[in-house]
């Protein structure tokens, strides 16, 4: 993993870990629910955000160098494992 994507991932994950924690509150403090799911939408978008950034980061160093190395084949085959995962 590239060291910016690495560093970047991390304050992502630090930041949905802080924002899970405090939907955890919402719930146990009765919060309204709308405002409930409207934080976990939330959530679930900075995940997607993670994800891409992830990505990015997969297809410039890993891949690249899989090809590099003459791994087509599996590097292809785990790209299409991963659009299958994204897609159910």
């Amino acid at each position: 993993m590239l060291s910016d994507t690495k560093s970047d991932a991390l304050k992502r994950l630090k930041y949905l870990s802080g924002h899970l924690e405090g939907v955890r509150r919402m719930v146990e403090g009765d919060a309204y629910c709308v405002d409930v799911m409207k934080q976990t939408h939330a959530v679930r978008r900075a995940i997607e955000k993670l994800e891409a950034l992830l990505l990015d980061g997969h297809l410039r160093s890993c891949v690249v160098e899989g090809v590099r190395e003459g791994r087509e084949d599996q590097v292809l085959g785990e790209l299409l494992e991963l659009y299958d995962v994204a897609n159910r």
